[in-house]
């Protein structure tokens, strides 16, 4: 039975649990990133792989009395660019975290990769190490394109790196951004297709934004109208469409059986352990769901735990009255939504707490009035920011 009172919580069974492992250099910081990443200036300046590699073990192990007994199902290991690890560092984490964890036999372990870090032989040396995932950040595979992003790579780079990755892990992830500077129509599909040549098992499609404390909020390119977006958004989802992915949450799409695993466990209100500089964590307990957050910066996060143990910068429990929205934050972006009792199941709070806000949203035709689904409409993922507000009181 789940607890009626809004201001606890009472969770009869724990969710599926996850790491993450953040990796915070890269070799350029792009001018629309606002990821926790750092540029790895003159060869390896400020890089020290295994350094961070023991920080990152000690971190994990300060974490596990708080998840004992609890199987991890997957792995997710982001950026900054994971790829310029080197083999052995990436085996030596690997077996690590194997060595501490419970991790489920064939667990899903993904890497993120740029184009330009890609090598055939370090490849076939990640996959070896465990790694049966890899996302590659390609973006566009247009030079002009890629130049007004601030990538690394060329279209070319970004043609070879998928051909290596499919040849060496079971799954592969292309990103793609639409409504880049000068983009139309015609170039945006010409993006999507040659990714679609690929036959790749899942594409992400990320509508480039202007984050704050980013060079492009500072100085902001020219960018496509609303409109015009919103035609490149329709385009891409019929042509997805067409070839056989569905589109399971708002910038992800997937081939049958092909969806993230990992990312689905985040959008299904799910735990994961954040290890790494600037990582965040969830863990619930049967009374309480707890947040962490590390140092950002790598030397600071580094320094941390050989001083102090750990590199904790902010440890809560959420309040109960803050859990329905951060709950709807994340599942609303499921184009399928959840079945309603998993709000209880992974809140620990009964349904009618949030009766007002979900009867609101329906009578503004943005959440499907589906007694047994809590699910976006077509409209209510169009305006997502505007459904998941209603949740914040």
């Amino acid at each position: 039975m789940f607890n009626s009172s809004p201001n606890k919580i009472q969770l009869t069974a724990l969710p599926p649990l996850a790491l993450y492992i953040h990796f915070p250099w890269c070799e350029r910081k792009c001018p629309y990133c606002d990821f926790n990443s750092h540029q790895v200036k003159d060869g390896k300046e400020g890089f020290d792989e295994a350094r961070y590699i023991k920080a990152l073990i000690t971190d994990l192990e300060t974490e596990l009395p708080r998840t004992w007994g609890r199987q991890v199902h997957s792995i997710f290991i982001g950026g900054g660019t994971p790829s310029l690890l080197s083999p052995q560092g990436m085996d030596e984490l690997l077996s690590a975290i194997r060595a501490r964890i419970n991790l489920e036999p064939g667990a899903e372990i993904t890497m993120e990769a740029n184009p330009s870090s890609v090598e055939a032989d370090k490849f076939a040396a990640f996959s070896k190490s465990g790694i049966n995932r890899v996302s590659l950040g390609i973006q566009s595979f247009q030079n002009e394109q890629l130049n007004a992003l601030g990538r690394v790579h060329n279209g070319d780079e970004a043609r070879r790196a998928i051909a290596i990755a499919l040849e060496y892990f079971k799954s592969v992830n292309i990103d793609l951004m639409y409504g880049l500077p000068k983009q139309n129509l015609a170039l945006a599909k010409a993006d999507i297709e040659t990714a679609l040549s690929f036959k790749t098992p899942h594409l992400s499609l990320y509508n480039l934004t202007l984050e704050p404390n980013t060079y492009f909020a500072n100085f902001p390119p020219s960018l496509p109208s609303e409109d015009e977006i919103d035609a490149i958004f329709d385009q891409n989802l019929e042509l997805l469409s067409t070839a056989g992915y569905k589109h399971y949450e708002v910038s992800a799409y997937a081939k049958k059986d092909q969806e993230c695993k990992h990312n689905l466990n985040y959008w299904r209100f799910g735990d994961y352990i954040g290890i790494g500089a600037g990582a965040h964590g969830k863990i619930s307990f049967p009374n309480k769901i707890t947040r962490q957050v590390r140092e950002r910066h790598p030397e600071t996060y580094m320094q941390a735990i050989k001083t102090k143990g750990n590199a904790l910068i902010e440890s809560r429990d959420i309040p109960a009255k803050d859990l329905p929205f951060e709950f709807m934050l994340n599942t609303l972006r499921l184009t399928d939504g959840v079945d309603t009792s998993t709000f209880s199941e992974r809140t620990g709070l009964a349904l009618h707490t949030i009766s007002k806000a979900l009867d609101s949203a329906s009578k503004k035709g943005l959440l499907d009035s589906n007694p047994s689904k809590l699910r976006a409409t077509q409209q209510g993922l169009r305006y997502l920011n505007n459904l998941q507000e209603i949740f914040l009181s």
